[in-house]
């Protein structure tokens, strides 16, 4: 799944509901699903990281879609690798 579909599959299943919930909140529930994400990693299955890595992923589409940000232009600028040293890998020190 590309990310502009993502952001609308976010869109059409939670937007009025997360719209509704506001961005602080939002916020809220993507920290949550981080910290869920960082257990996962130290101590979890692959089964556990892969359900909160998706978690993050969407809220993150949810947040991004209540702020008016298309995540796929918002990632061109990592696309030639390295923002900042143009670099792939990067060679910043």
């Amino acid at each position: 799944m590309d990310l502009a579909h993502l952001q609308e599959v976010i869109e059409r299943t939670y937007g009025e509901r997360d719209r509704a919930r506001g961005v602080p909140s939002t916020v809220a529930w993507l920290a949550e699903e981080v910290g869920e994400l960082a257990q996962a990693v130290r101590k979890g299955t692959h089964a556990q990281r892969e359900h909160e890595f998706a978690d993050v992923v969407a809220w993150v589409a949810s947040l991004a879609n209540q702020t008016g940000v298309d995540l796929e232009l918002a990632l061109a600028r990592y696309r030639e690798g390295c923002p900042r040293c143009g670099g792939m890998p990067c060679h910043c020190p």
